[in-house]
C-alpha cells in the first residue's frame, strides 16, 4: 500500500546490489511512495550486482560512483541533482565491507591495510559523502540522511570484527554531522541499527547463520526483514520524522533491549550437560 509519503521528494541510494540488499528494497518502496531518486553504486559492484534491473523498475538512472573517492562523489551529486532537477531530500547510505572478514582474519591478527580499507568503505564514505554534499549545498532544508548500522558498534559480538569499529565511527560521525546540518539546514544525520539481514554483506560475517537465529530467539517481536527496514527508512525520509536527527534507532524487533529470552535459552540448556561442567578458560574460544 502507497501513502505517498515521499511524493515530490528527490533521493539518491547508495549500496543496491541484489533483490536481498536492503537499498535495493528501499529503492522499490521510495518509488511506490512517489520519490524520484538516483541510484549509484562502485562499478565492481554494478558488474556484481543487478542494479540496472532495479533502475529500470523505479524508472531512473545509475551513476557508478566510489564513495571512498571525492571526485566520484563530486561528480555523482552533479551529474544526480541535475537528472533529478534540484537538491537531494533524502540519502541513503547502504555501504560495508570488511576484507578482514572476508579473508577470516579474526580481530587479534588483523591486516592493517585491510582495516584501513575497512574504516574508509564502512565509515569515512559516510563523512565524505555528508562533506561533499555540504561543501556542495546538495541537500535541501528539512532534508533527511540515514546510513545502516548494527548493534556491534555498541556490543561485542563473535565474528563481526572490524566492521564493529567502522559501525561506532559511523555513527559518530551522524552525530557530529547531525549538529552541524541541523543547525544550518534542519537537515537531519541518523543511524539505523537493523537486526542481522541474510544481504551479501551479512553473510560473509563469521557463524552468520547463527547470529541470525540468536537474535530472532532473543527478539520479543523477531529480527526484522529487509522488507520491514525499507518501510522504516521511508518513515525516516518523510516528514513525519522532522525532529528525529542524531540518533541511532533500533529496528530490530526488541533485540537491543534483552538480555535474555526464554526461546534463547531453551536453546542454551538443551545443548548443556550439567555433569560437572566447567569452563576452561586457558582455551581459546
Amino acid at each position: 500500500m502507497s501513502y505517498n509519503l515521499l511524493k515530490g521528494k528527490r533521493g539518491l541510494i547508495f549500496g543496491a546490489l541484489n533483490e536481498n540488499s536492503i537499498a535495493w528494497k528501499t529503492a522499490v518502496r521510495a518509488y511506490e511512495e512517489g520519490a524520484v531518486f538516483v541510484l549509484t553504486n562502485t562499478p565492481a559492484s554494478m558488474k556484481m550486482g543487478t542494479i540496472d534491473q532495479l533502475a529500470k523498475q523505479c524508472n531512473t538512472i545509475v551513476i557508478a560512483a566510489d564513495a571512498t573517492n571525492v571526485e566520484d562523489l563530486e561528480n555523482l551529486i552533479h551529474k544526480g541533482t541535475e537528472y533529478l532537477g534540484g537538491k537531494f531530500d533524502f540519502i541513503l547510505h547502504s555501504i560495508g565491507m570488511s576484507p578482514n572478514v572476508r579473508k577470516g582474519r579474526t580481530y587479534d591478527d588483523l591486516d592493517y591495510h585491510y582495516l584501513h580499507q575497512t574504516i574508509d568503505i564502512s565509515a569515512l564514505s559516510f563523512h565524505k559523502v555528508l562533506q561533499t554534499c555540504h561543501k556542495l549545498d546538495a541537500i535541501n532544508d528539512w532534508g533527511s540522511v540515514v546510513a545502516l548500522s548494527y548493534i556491534a558498534s555498541q556490543r561485542t559480538l563473535y565474528g563481526y570484527n572490524d566492521m564493529a569499529d567502522a559501525k561506532a565511527l559511523l555513527e559518530s560521525i551522524a552525530r557530529s554531522f547531525g549538529y552541524i546540518y541541523g543547525r544550518e539546514k534542519n537537515i537531519r544525520i541518523n543511524t539505523v541499527s537493523q537486526s542481522p539481514t541474510m544481504t551479501t554483506a551479512g553473510g560473509g560475517i563469521m557463524g552468520f547463520d547463527k547470529i541470525l537465529d540468536f537474535a530472532d530467539r532473543m527478539s520479543p517481536l523477531g529480527n526484522a526483514t529487509a522488507e520491514e527496514c525499507a518501510d522504516y527508512l521511508i518513515t525516516l525520509f518523510s516528514d513525519l520524522t522532522r525532529k528525529v536527527t542524531m540518533q541511532n534507532l533500533f529496528h530490530d524487533g526488541g533485540y537491543s533491549s534483552m538480555g535474555m529470552s526464554k526461546a534463547a535459552m531453551s536453546v542454551y540448556n538443551e545443548g548443556l550437560e550439567y555433569t560437572d561442567v566447567k569452563i576452561d578458560r586457558s582455551k581459546k574460544k
